[in-house]
């Protein structure tokens, strides 16, 4: 299993296998969607996008973010933490955000898709194992101007030993995702995010499920696989 490395910015070439990472906070929210029932999410890349699609599913529900801010017409934001309690059974979301989804919308030559996060990344490793691919490329969705998107590199560093059978310990890892540009916004005054979405960043294993996309009627859609 070869792996590559990429981000927003070269996904578009790669093929094979490839996994979008975005631990803060786009696929540890969507992780949390998931274990509060829905049944599927919906990934776009802009918002007029994600509101067309309300029209045609009229029970789904929007969440998602531009530039870290919830839009209005959003039914949920960006937080992890705020669907905890939640019913979300049967539920469709549409989920567009800025750096995730776009790892996925625009890796247009990948053969199969997931995404993944720290909460889901032991199931991610096992998943793709079983799948046993010729090549995985994960994509760094934070890395970009301004961000240096570490906390996603550590989740792919922590993935790529799974997958060469080592039992890496989280914690250096996890540092990695508190020093990084984006998990630096928690130690600000006051936060940028609600601390309890740093919490839930950093919950390793935390499910057990991959989760997948297909595509599908001209739709990126994502399902938890357990």
């Amino acid at each position: 299993m070869r792996i590559r490395r990429a981000t927003l910015e070269t996904c578009h070439t790669a093929t094979g296998t490839v996994v979008a990472i975005d631990v803060i906070r786009a696929f540890t929210t969507a992780a949390f969607a998931f274990a509060a029932g829905a049944r599927d999410i919906v990934l776009v890349g802009e918002v007029e996008e994600a509101l067309a699609l309300r029209e045609r599913f009229p029970r789904a529900l929007l969440m998602g973010e531009v530039k870290g801010v919830q839009p209005e017409s959003f039914d949920l934001g960006n937080s992890p933490s705020a669907l905890i309690g939640l019913d979300l059974a049967g539920r469709r979301i549409i989920q567009r955000t800025s750096a995730g989804t776009q790892g996925v919308v625009r890796s247009t030559q990948a053969k199969a898709l997931l995404t993944s996060s720290f909460v889901c990344a032991g199931a991610t490793a096992r998943y793709l194992m079983k799948q046993n691919p010729a090549s995985v490329t994960f994509v760094i969705t934070g890395a970009g101007v301004g961000t240096d998107g570490d906390e996603d590199a550590a989740c792919a560093d922590y993935v790529q030993a799974l997958l060469r059978g080592e039992t890496p310990g989280a914690a250096p890892f996890l540092q990695r995702v508190r020093n990084s540009t984006d998990g630096r916004f928690f130690a600000q005054m006051p936060p940028r995010f609600p601390m309890s979405d740093l919490d839930c960043c950093l919950s390793v294993d935390h499910f057990d499920f991959a989760m997948v996309v297909e595509r599908q009627d001209k739709l990126l859609l994502m399902r938890a696989i357990h």
